[in-house]
Order: structure tokens, then C-alpha cells, then sequence
């Protein structure tokens, strides 16, 4: 899987990189934006699986196939 969000929806709360800082980032305005390209493994999915649950707005996104395991 990828993370990636939607700006459209994104109104920079700011969860997504406060729960997955090794994934999300924010960019000079503070909205979430992904550092992490490709596949999220390991703790990184995790990370990103709970920002994408924890976003108000449902902007984090992730998209592909699932991880194995």
C-alpha cells in the first residue's frame, strides 16, 4: 500500500504527521504532505493506517494492495 492524501480535503490538523512522522510531513503552510514514496511496510503501515483513521476529514488515503501478513 501508499499513502497519499487528498488536498481537497486536507484542512491541516495535522495528525497525520503528529501519528506518522516517518510518512507524513507538513508543508509551509502546515498541511499534511507524504515523504514517504512506495510501498508502506512494517511500522510505516501502521503508522499510516492509524493517521488515515484519525483524519477528520478522511484525506489520508490508502490505496493498492494490501500488505501480506
Amino acid at each position: 500500500m501508499r499513502a497519499v492524501i487528498d488536498t481537497d480535503r486536507c484542512t491541516g490538523h495535522g495528525r497525520c504527521y503528529a501519528l506518522a512522522p516517518s510518512v507524513f510531513s507538513c508543508d509551509d503552510s502546515g498541511f499534511g504532505e507524504v515523504v514517504l514514496d512506495g510501498d508502506l511496510e512494517g511500522d510505516e503501515l501502521r503508522q499510516a493506517e492509524l493517521a488515515a483513521a484519525n483524519c477528520p476529514e478522511g484525506a489520508v488515503l490508502l490505496i493498492g494492495p494490501s500488505a501480506p501478513g
